[in-house]
Protein backbone atom coordinates (compact mmCIF):
# COMPACT_ATOMS: atom_id res chain seq x y z
CA UNK A 1 0.00 0.00 0.00
CA UNK A 2 1.73 3.32 -0.96
CA UNK A 3 1.62 5.88 1.42
CA UNK A 4 -0.88 8.07 -0.27
CA UNK A 5 -3.42 5.38 0.18
CA UNK A 6 -1.91 4.89 4.18
CA UNK A 7 -3.68 8.30 4.57
CA UNK A 8 -6.82 7.94 2.65
CA UNK A 9 -8.02 4.86 4.74
CA UNK A 10 -6.09 6.55 8.07
CA UNK A 11 -8.34 9.27 6.96
CA UNK A 12 -11.77 7.30 6.67
CA UNK A 13 -11.24 5.18 9.67
CA UNK A 14 -10.95 8.48 11.50
CA UNK A 15 -14.16 9.68 10.01
CA UNK A 16 -15.90 6.81 10.82
CA UNK A 17 -14.66 6.55 14.29
CA UNK A 18 -15.95 10.76 14.76
CA UNK A 19 -18.78 9.89 13.11
CA UNK A 20 -19.45 6.89 15.25
CA UNK A 21 -18.64 8.86 18.71
CA UNK A 22 -20.86 11.96 17.03
CA UNK A 23 -23.87 9.09 16.56
CA UNK A 24 -23.37 8.02 20.03
CA UNK A 25 -23.41 11.22 21.48
CA UNK A 26 -26.64 12.36 19.71
CA UNK A 27 -28.49 9.01 20.61
CA UNK A 28 -27.21 8.07 23.97
CA UNK A 29 -29.09 9.28 26.92
CA UNK A 30 -28.20 8.21 30.95
CA UNK A 31 -30.55 5.76 32.94
CA UNK A 32 -31.64 8.17 35.97
CA UNK A 33 -31.57 6.15 39.06
CA UNK A 34 -35.03 4.61 40.30
CA UNK A 35 -36.36 6.15 43.37
CA UNK A 36 -39.05 5.09 45.58
CA UNK A 37 -42.59 5.98 45.10
CA UNK A 38 -43.15 9.16 47.28
CA UNK A 39 -46.05 9.06 49.68
CA UNK A 40 -48.77 11.63 48.35
CA UNK A 41 -48.96 13.97 51.51
CA UNK A 42 -45.01 14.58 50.68
CA UNK A 43 -46.00 17.12 48.35
CA UNK A 44 -48.07 20.15 49.37
CA UNK A 45 -51.73 20.72 48.58
CA UNK A 46 -51.38 23.88 46.70
CA UNK A 47 -49.04 22.96 44.10
CA UNK A 48 -51.04 19.74 43.84
CA UNK A 49 -54.02 21.91 42.46
CA UNK A 50 -51.60 24.18 40.55
CA UNK A 51 -50.67 21.01 38.70
CA UNK A 52 -54.31 19.67 38.59
CA UNK A 53 -55.13 22.99 36.47
CA UNK A 54 -51.94 22.68 34.34
CA UNK A 55 -52.69 18.89 33.52
CA UNK A 56 -56.41 20.33 32.36
CA UNK A 57 -54.64 23.15 29.78
CA UNK A 58 -53.14 20.08 29.16
CA UNK A 59 -55.61 17.74 28.18
CA UNK A 60 -53.56 14.88 29.67
CA UNK A 61 -56.14 12.56 30.23
CA UNK A 62 -57.21 12.81 26.95
CA UNK A 63 -54.56 10.74 25.10
CA UNK A 64 -53.50 9.28 28.37
CA UNK A 65 -56.95 7.57 29.51
CA UNK A 66 -58.66 4.85 26.93
CA UNK A 67 -62.53 4.63 26.64
CA UNK A 68 -63.69 2.72 30.32
CA UNK A 69 -60.21 2.85 31.57
CA UNK A 70 -58.27 4.13 34.62
CA UNK A 71 -57.13 7.88 34.69
CA UNK A 72 -53.55 8.60 33.10
CA UNK A 73 -52.93 4.73 32.89
CA UNK A 74 -52.34 5.06 28.83
CA UNK A 75 -52.72 2.61 26.20
CA UNK A 76 -55.08 4.90 23.72
CA UNK A 77 -53.89 4.26 20.42
CA UNK A 78 -52.77 7.25 18.61
CA UNK A 79 -52.96 6.73 14.65
CA UNK A 80 -50.16 8.72 12.62
CA UNK A 81 -48.78 8.13 9.17
CA UNK A 82 -46.31 5.92 10.08
CA UNK A 83 -48.02 3.68 12.15
CA UNK A 84 -50.23 3.27 15.78
CA UNK A 85 -48.45 4.96 18.67
CA UNK A 86 -49.88 4.49 22.34
CA UNK A 87 -49.92 6.13 24.78
CA UNK A 88 -47.84 5.96 28.32
CA UNK A 89 -49.05 4.74 31.76
CA UNK A 90 -48.62 8.37 33.06
CA UNK A 91 -49.88 7.22 37.37
CA UNK A 92 -47.37 6.71 40.19
CA UNK A 93 -47.38 2.76 39.60
CA UNK A 94 -44.07 1.88 40.31
CA UNK A 95 -43.82 -1.10 37.41
CA UNK A 96 -45.70 0.02 35.12
CA UNK A 97 -45.61 3.98 35.56
CA UNK A 98 -43.99 6.63 36.31
CA UNK A 99 -43.86 6.02 40.46
CA UNK A 100 -40.21 5.62 40.33
CA UNK A 101 -39.24 8.20 38.29
CA UNK A 102 -37.59 11.54 40.25
CA UNK A 103 -38.52 14.67 39.30
CA UNK A 104 -35.40 15.37 37.30
CA UNK A 105 -36.54 12.21 35.12
CA UNK A 106 -40.07 13.70 34.83
CA UNK A 107 -38.78 16.91 33.58
CA UNK A 108 -36.33 15.74 31.03
CA UNK A 109 -39.07 13.71 29.55
CA UNK A 110 -40.86 16.85 29.03
CA UNK A 111 -37.94 18.80 27.96
CA UNK A 112 -36.12 16.52 25.77
CA UNK A 113 -38.33 13.71 24.91
CA UNK A 114 -36.52 11.17 26.88
CA UNK A 115 -37.65 8.68 29.51
CA UNK A 116 -36.29 7.34 32.89
CA UNK A 117 -34.27 4.63 31.15
CA UNK A 118 -32.51 6.61 28.59
CA UNK A 119 -35.37 5.77 26.10
CA UNK A 120 -36.17 8.10 23.07
CA UNK A 121 -39.88 9.36 23.49
CA UNK A 122 -42.17 9.45 20.16
CA UNK A 123 -42.79 12.71 19.44
CA UNK A 124 -46.71 11.98 19.77
CA UNK A 125 -45.94 13.02 23.05
CA UNK A 126 -45.80 16.63 22.72
CA UNK A 127 -42.31 17.39 24.02
CA UNK A 128 -41.73 19.89 21.08
CA UNK A 129 -43.95 22.30 23.17
CA UNK A 130 -43.47 21.13 26.29
CA UNK A 131 -39.97 22.59 26.36
CA UNK A 132 -41.69 25.95 26.89
CA UNK A 133 -42.76 24.66 30.25
CA UNK A 134 -41.34 26.47 33.38
CA UNK A 135 -39.45 24.57 35.84
CA UNK A 136 -41.98 25.54 38.66
CA UNK A 137 -45.21 23.84 36.42
CA UNK A 138 -43.39 20.85 35.79
CA UNK A 139 -43.03 20.65 39.47
CA UNK A 140 -46.75 21.22 40.25
CA UNK A 141 -46.88 18.51 37.12
CA UNK A 142 -44.84 15.80 38.58
CA UNK A 143 -46.97 16.53 41.93
CA UNK A 144 -50.22 16.33 40.57
CA UNK A 145 -49.21 12.90 38.69
CA UNK A 146 -47.45 11.68 41.34
CA UNK A 147 -50.58 12.00 43.59
CA UNK A 148 -52.78 10.35 41.30
CA UNK A 149 -54.16 6.70 41.97
CA UNK A 150 -51.29 3.92 40.92
CA UNK A 151 -52.73 1.88 38.08
CA UNK A 152 -50.92 -1.22 37.08
CA UNK A 153 -51.28 -1.08 33.26
CA UNK A 154 -48.41 -2.50 30.75
CA UNK A 155 -47.69 -0.65 28.11
CA UNK A 156 -48.52 -2.23 24.65
CA UNK A 157 -46.51 -2.68 21.37
CA UNK A 158 -45.80 0.17 18.74
CA UNK A 159 -47.28 -0.59 15.56
CA UNK A 160 -44.78 1.03 13.34
CA UNK A 161 -42.59 -0.70 11.14
CA UNK A 162 -38.76 -0.69 10.68
CA UNK A 163 -36.65 1.23 11.12
CA UNK A 164 -39.05 3.73 12.92
CA UNK A 165 -39.58 0.93 15.48
CA UNK A 166 -36.07 1.74 16.48
CA UNK A 167 -36.11 4.41 19.09
CA UNK A 168 -32.27 5.70 18.06
CA UNK A 169 -33.56 7.14 15.10
CA UNK A 170 -35.82 9.31 16.96
CA UNK A 171 -32.77 10.98 18.03
CA UNK A 172 -32.17 12.12 14.23
CA UNK A 173 -35.77 13.58 14.12
CA UNK A 174 -35.08 15.15 17.60
CA UNK A 175 -32.05 16.96 15.55
CA UNK A 176 -33.43 18.44 12.53
CA UNK A 177 -36.51 20.06 14.52
CA UNK A 178 -36.60 19.85 18.17
CA UNK A 179 -35.68 23.26 19.78
CA UNK A 180 -34.58 23.72 23.48
CA UNK A 181 -36.10 27.25 24.06
CA UNK A 182 -38.05 28.15 26.33
CA UNK A 183 -40.73 30.61 26.30
CA UNK A 184 -39.44 34.56 26.37
CA UNK A 185 -41.93 36.74 27.43
CA UNK A 186 -42.37 40.21 25.02
CA UNK A 187 -42.01 42.94 26.87
CA UNK A 188 -44.20 45.32 24.11
CA UNK A 189 -47.23 43.24 24.99
CA UNK A 190 -49.30 42.69 28.52
CA UNK A 191 -48.85 40.01 30.84
CA UNK A 192 -52.24 38.55 29.85
CA UNK A 193 -50.97 38.24 26.16
CA UNK A 194 -47.87 36.48 28.09
CA UNK A 195 -49.65 34.26 29.50
CA UNK A 196 -51.85 33.19 26.99
CA UNK A 197 -48.78 32.87 24.42
CA UNK A 198 -47.07 30.65 27.39
CA UNK A 199 -49.66 28.55 27.63
CA UNK A 200 -50.57 28.31 24.31
CA UNK A 201 -46.65 27.44 22.58
CA UNK A 202 -46.41 25.12 25.86
CA UNK A 203 -48.79 23.00 27.84
CA UNK A 204 -51.84 23.78 25.85
CA UNK A 205 -49.77 22.78 22.91
CA UNK A 206 -52.81 24.25 20.52
CA UNK A 207 -50.38 23.75 17.39
CA UNK A 208 -49.86 20.34 17.71
CA UNK A 209 -53.33 19.70 15.96
CA UNK A 210 -53.98 23.36 14.40
CA UNK A 211 -50.41 23.22 12.54
CA UNK A 212 -50.22 21.03 9.51
CA UNK A 213 -47.35 18.85 10.03
CA UNK A 214 -44.45 17.83 7.02
CA UNK A 215 -43.51 14.16 5.47
CA UNK A 216 -41.66 13.47 8.73
CA UNK A 217 -44.44 14.16 11.07
CA UNK A 218 -43.19 17.64 12.29
CA UNK A 219 -44.84 21.15 12.55
CA UNK A 220 -44.85 23.51 9.44
CA UNK A 221 -43.02 26.30 11.31
CA UNK A 222 -43.99 28.88 7.71
CA UNK A 223 -47.85 27.77 8.62
CA UNK A 224 -47.92 27.94 12.52
CA UNK A 225 -51.71 27.72 13.55
CA UNK A 226 -52.92 27.27 9.13
CA UNK A 227 -55.13 24.05 10.39
CA UNK A 228 -54.36 20.50 11.08
CA UNK A 229 -55.62 16.81 10.72
CA UNK A 230 -56.56 15.25 14.00
CA UNK A 231 -58.47 11.66 14.12
CA UNK A 232 -60.57 12.38 11.32
CA UNK A 233 -61.35 15.71 11.94
CA UNK A 234 -60.02 19.05 10.43
CA UNK A 235 -58.65 21.53 13.43
CA UNK A 236 -59.29 24.59 11.88
CA UNK A 237 -57.00 27.21 10.70
CA UNK A 238 -56.60 29.67 13.57
CA UNK A 239 -54.96 32.32 12.15
CA UNK A 240 -55.80 34.93 8.89
CA UNK A 241 -56.82 31.84 7.05
CA UNK A 242 -59.67 30.73 9.04
CA UNK A 243 -63.11 29.81 7.28
CA UNK A 244 -65.55 31.18 9.98
CA UNK A 245 -68.19 33.06 8.48
CA UNK A 246 -67.74 35.78 11.12
CA UNK A 247 -64.45 36.60 12.75
CA UNK A 248 -63.60 35.48 15.78
CA UNK A 249 -62.55 38.12 18.59
CA UNK A 250 -60.90 37.45 21.89
CA UNK A 251 -64.57 37.59 23.86
CA UNK A 252 -66.42 35.08 21.09
CA UNK A 253 -62.51 32.80 21.68
CA UNK A 254 -63.25 33.17 25.72
CA UNK A 255 -66.95 32.17 25.58
CA UNK A 256 -66.03 29.37 23.53
CA UNK A 257 -62.93 28.11 25.39
CA UNK A 258 -65.09 28.39 28.44
CA UNK A 259 -68.66 26.84 27.57
CA UNK A 260 -67.84 24.93 24.23
CA UNK A 261 -70.09 26.88 22.66
CA UNK A 262 -70.83 30.66 21.01
CA UNK A 263 -73.85 31.32 19.23
CA UNK A 264 -71.83 33.41 16.00
CA UNK A 265 -69.94 30.29 15.86
CA UNK A 266 -70.97 26.52 16.93
CA UNK A 267 -70.34 23.84 19.40
CA UNK A 268 -66.95 22.08 19.95
CA UNK A 269 -67.40 18.89 18.84
CA UNK A 270 -64.60 16.07 18.31
CA UNK A 271 -61.09 16.24 20.14
CA UNK A 272 -61.73 19.93 20.71
CA UNK A 273 -64.93 19.15 23.06
CA UNK A 274 -62.76 17.62 25.35
CA UNK A 275 -60.13 20.40 25.23
CA UNK A 276 -63.26 22.89 26.07
CA UNK A 277 -64.55 20.29 28.80
CA UNK A 278 -60.88 20.54 30.65
CA UNK A 279 -60.36 24.11 30.19
CA UNK A 280 -64.02 24.73 31.83
CA UNK A 281 -62.31 23.38 35.29
CA UNK A 282 -59.35 25.61 35.32
CA UNK A 283 -58.60 29.51 36.35
CA UNK A 284 -60.72 31.98 34.26
CA UNK A 285 -57.55 34.13 33.87
CA UNK A 286 -55.97 31.35 32.03
CA UNK A 287 -58.83 31.13 29.43
CA UNK A 288 -59.17 34.93 29.62
CA UNK A 289 -55.36 34.60 28.25
CA UNK A 290 -55.35 32.05 25.77
CA UNK A 291 -58.40 33.63 23.86
CA UNK A 292 -56.73 37.00 24.33
CA UNK A 293 -53.34 35.58 23.02
CA UNK A 294 -55.55 33.65 19.67
CA UNK A 295 -57.64 36.78 18.65
CA UNK A 296 -54.08 38.81 18.05
CA UNK A 297 -52.96 36.06 16.28
CA UNK A 298 -55.99 35.57 13.87
CA UNK A 299 -55.69 38.94 13.48
CA UNK A 300 -57.61 42.34 12.38
CA UNK A 301 -60.27 41.56 10.02
CA UNK A 302 -59.81 43.21 6.97
CA UNK A 303 -62.60 45.53 6.23
CA UNK A 304 -63.45 43.29 3.36
CA UNK A 305 -63.55 39.99 6.15
CA UNK A 306 -66.10 42.58 8.46
CA UNK A 307 -68.25 42.65 5.24
CA UNK A 308 -68.17 39.00 5.47
CA UNK A 309 -69.46 38.46 8.59
CA UNK A 310 -71.62 41.14 8.85
CA UNK A 311 -73.59 39.62 5.84
CA UNK A 312 -73.31 36.42 7.60
CA UNK A 313 -74.92 37.65 10.81
CA UNK A 314 -77.53 39.37 8.46
CA UNK A 315 -78.31 36.30 6.87
CA UNK A 316 -78.52 34.21 9.73
CA UNK A 317 -81.57 36.81 11.05
CA UNK A 318 -83.43 36.90 8.14
CA UNK A 319 -86.31 34.66 7.52
CA UNK A 320 -84.92 31.61 5.53
CA UNK A 321 -86.35 29.83 2.66
CA UNK A 322 -85.56 26.25 1.67
CA UNK A 323 -83.59 25.82 -1.61
CA UNK A 324 -85.14 23.68 -4.37
CA UNK A 325 -81.75 23.19 -6.02
CA UNK A 326 -81.32 19.85 -4.48
CA UNK A 327 -84.65 17.86 -3.73
CA UNK A 328 -83.55 15.20 -2.07
CA UNK A 329 -81.16 16.93 0.30
CA UNK A 330 -83.74 19.38 1.02
CA UNK A 331 -86.71 16.86 2.09
CA UNK A 332 -83.90 15.53 4.45
CA UNK A 333 -83.10 19.25 5.88
CA UNK A 334 -87.18 19.98 6.70
CA UNK A 335 -87.14 16.52 8.20
CA UNK A 336 -83.97 16.01 10.41
CA UNK A 337 -82.85 19.62 11.11
CA UNK A 338 -85.14 22.81 10.41
CA UNK A 339 -87.35 22.15 13.00
CA UNK A 340 -84.21 23.48 15.62
CA UNK A 341 -81.86 24.87 13.38
CA UNK A 342 -84.41 27.56 12.50
CA UNK A 343 -86.79 28.13 14.37
CA UNK A 344 -85.01 30.23 17.29
CA UNK A 345 -85.66 27.46 19.68
CA UNK A 346 -83.36 28.83 23.30
CA UNK A 347 -81.01 25.91 24.37
CA UNK A 348 -80.68 23.07 24.74
CA UNK A 349 -82.75 22.31 21.57
CA UNK A 350 -81.58 25.31 19.75
CA UNK A 351 -79.50 24.70 16.55
CA UNK A 352 -76.61 27.42 15.73
CA UNK A 353 -77.57 28.76 12.82
CA UNK A 354 -76.14 27.07 9.96
CA UNK A 355 -75.52 30.32 7.99
CA UNK A 356 -72.35 30.57 10.79
CA UNK A 357 -71.13 27.28 11.01
CA UNK A 358 -67.71 27.02 10.22
CA UNK A 359 -68.11 23.37 9.78
CA UNK A 360 -70.46 24.21 6.28
CA UNK A 361 -68.04 26.88 5.26
CA UNK A 362 -65.12 24.83 5.93
CA UNK A 363 -62.90 23.49 2.71
CA UNK A 364 -63.37 19.95 4.07
CA UNK A 365 -66.63 18.31 5.38
CA UNK A 366 -65.56 15.90 7.47
CA UNK A 367 -66.10 17.92 10.79
CA UNK A 368 -69.91 18.57 9.38
CA UNK A 369 -70.04 14.46 8.87
CA UNK A 370 -68.93 13.89 12.42
CA UNK A 371 -71.62 15.82 13.80
CA UNK A 372 -74.26 15.11 11.94
CA UNK A 373 -73.14 11.37 11.85
CA UNK A 374 -72.64 11.29 15.89
CA UNK A 375 -74.45 13.96 17.11
CA UNK A 376 -73.89 16.51 19.99
CA UNK A 377 -73.78 14.92 23.74
CA UNK A 378 -75.40 17.09 26.49
CA UNK A 379 -73.48 18.31 29.26
CA UNK A 380 -74.17 17.44 32.78
CA UNK A 381 -75.44 19.97 35.00
CA UNK A 382 -75.27 22.66 32.26
CA UNK A 383 -77.43 24.10 29.39
CA UNK A 384 -75.79 23.17 26.53
CA UNK A 385 -76.61 22.69 23.35
CA UNK A 386 -78.02 19.07 22.30
CA UNK A 387 -78.41 17.05 18.93
CA UNK A 388 -79.21 13.30 17.96
CA UNK A 389 -76.70 11.51 15.68
CA UNK A 390 -78.05 10.34 12.32
CA UNK A 391 -75.72 7.47 11.51
CA UNK A 392 -78.53 4.83 12.28
CA UNK A 393 -81.08 6.54 10.33
CA UNK A 394 -79.43 7.67 7.22
CA UNK A 395 -77.21 6.07 4.48
CA UNK A 396 -74.27 7.20 3.56
CA UNK A 397 -76.00 8.55 0.00
CA UNK A 398 -78.43 10.48 2.56
CA UNK A 399 -75.94 11.89 4.30
CA UNK A 400 -73.68 13.22 1.09
CA UNK A 401 -77.07 14.60 0.18
CA UNK A 402 -77.71 16.58 3.09
CA UNK A 403 -74.70 17.78 2.94
CA UNK A 404 -74.17 19.20 -0.12
CA UNK A 405 -77.67 20.92 0.18
CA UNK A 406 -76.44 22.61 3.51
CA UNK A 407 -72.98 23.90 1.33
CA UNK A 408 -75.33 24.36 -1.00
CA UNK A 409 -77.54 26.86 0.86
CA UNK A 410 -75.75 28.42 3.99
CA UNK A 411 -72.68 29.05 2.44
CA UNK A 412 -71.17 30.88 -0.30
CA UNK A 413 -68.13 28.68 -1.07
CA UNK A 414 -67.71 26.47 -4.26
CA UNK A 415 -69.10 22.55 -3.84
CA UNK A 416 -66.94 20.17 -1.66
CA UNK A 417 -66.17 17.01 -4.09
CA UNK A 418 -66.17 13.31 -3.07
CA UNK A 419 -69.04 13.93 -0.05
CA UNK A 420 -70.37 10.08 -0.12
CA UNK A 421 -66.90 8.91 -0.03
CA UNK A 422 -65.84 11.21 3.34
CA UNK A 423 -69.17 10.11 4.37
CA UNK A 424 -68.38 6.63 4.04
CA UNK A 425 -64.51 7.25 5.72
CA UNK A 426 -66.28 9.45 8.78
CA UNK A 427 -68.68 6.57 9.61
CA UNK A 428 -65.64 4.03 10.15
CA UNK A 429 -63.63 7.06 11.96
CA UNK A 430 -66.17 7.76 14.37
CA UNK A 431 -66.78 3.57 14.86
CA UNK A 432 -63.40 3.33 16.36
CA UNK A 433 -63.02 6.81 17.78
CA UNK A 434 -65.71 5.79 20.23
CA UNK A 435 -64.29 2.65 21.36
CA UNK A 436 -60.85 4.01 22.11
CA UNK A 437 -61.33 7.61 22.98
CA UNK A 438 -61.18 8.80 26.43
CA UNK A 439 -64.30 8.19 28.33
CA UNK A 440 -67.61 9.81 27.83
CA UNK A 441 -66.60 13.34 26.15
CA UNK A 442 -67.26 16.38 28.27
CA UNK A 443 -65.52 14.45 31.23
CA UNK A 444 -63.60 16.47 33.93
CA UNK A 445 -59.81 15.97 33.69
CA UNK A 446 -59.94 13.73 36.54
CA UNK A 447 -63.48 12.95 37.74
CA UNK A 448 -62.23 11.31 41.07
CA UNK A 449 -60.50 14.72 41.93
CA UNK A 450 -62.42 17.30 40.47
CA UNK A 451 -62.87 19.24 43.78
CA UNK A 452 -59.91 18.01 45.60
CA UNK A 453 -56.44 19.62 45.70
Amino acid sequence: MTRSSRLITSGIAVMLIVGVAMAFAIVWRPVIPAIDPPAPYAFDAALIKRGRDLAAIGNCNECHTVRGGKNFAGGLPVPTPFGTIYSSNITPDAETGIGQWSEAAFRRAMRDGVNRKGEHLYPTFPYDHFTHVSDEDDRALYAFLMTRQPVHAPSRENQISFPLNQRPVIAGWKLLFLRRDSYQPDATRSAEWNRGAYLVAGLAHCGACHTPRNALGAERVNAQFAGGDVDNWLAYALNDRSHAPVPWDADALYMYLRSGWHPDHGTARGPMAQVVSNLSSVPDSDVRAIAVYMADISGTPTPDRKQEGEAALAQARSPSQASQTDTAGATIYVGACASCHETSRPLPYGGVNLALSTAVSSPDPRNLANVVLSGVSAVEGERSPIMPGFADSMNDAQMAALLNYLRARFSKQPAWTGVEKTVADARRAVTVYLQTSAGPRNAPADPTQRDKP
